[in-house]
């Protein structure tokens, strides 16, 4: 892979970062985007209620449904969003971060399954390939702390922290 691709990919990764820690932010303090102040996590609202209890549909809405009042599943969902941010904008833990993005996206998509303009992909499907693509690129090792942080003792006494 050329270095070029490969930066490419570092400043694709570093957007997804952002991507994920903004809609922590957003949903823990409520900024007036996505999340409302009177909807964040701060004044009493759930992260997750929402959208799994009225956003859902098609084959598996009711399985979804079910968890919108799971505290687990809403503490589940912001450290993901969080996690995920941070490792993508740094560039470390990548192995897990792409496995969990990955997860996070299937999860997505399964909640709207099958996607109404097209019978299998929709954003969800292209976010996931394109988070795999970055892992394969070895992304977080440019314009990151990935090559540093694989260097670490920790890290290298457990490969999936790379």
């Amino acid at each position: 892979m050329s270095e070029k691709t490969q930066k490419y990919l570092a400043v694709v990764r570093i957007a997804f970062g952002f991507l994920f820690l903004w809609a922590f932010v957003d949903k823990v303090f409520g900024l007036g985007f996505a999340t409302k102040p009177e909807m964040s996590v701060l004044n009493g609202a759930s992260a997750t209620a929402g959208y799994l209890s009225k956003g859902t549909s098609g084959a598996f809405a009711e399985v979804f449904q079910n968890l919108a009042t799971s505290a687990a599943i809403e503490w589940l969902f912001l450290a993901g969003l969080l996690l995920l941010g941070i490792a993508f904008l740094l560039g470390v833990g990548m192995r897990l971060a792409v496995w969990g993005g990955v997860l996070f996206m299937a999860l997505l998509w399964l909640t709207n399954f099958p996607p109404k303009n097209n019978p299998i992909l929709d954003d969800h499907v292209l976010y996931a390939l394109t988070i795999l693509a970055i892992g394969q690129a070895k992304a977080g090792d440019v314009l990151g702390f990935g090559a540093r942080w694989k260097n670490t003792s920790l890290v290298r006494s457990i490969k999936i922290l790379e």
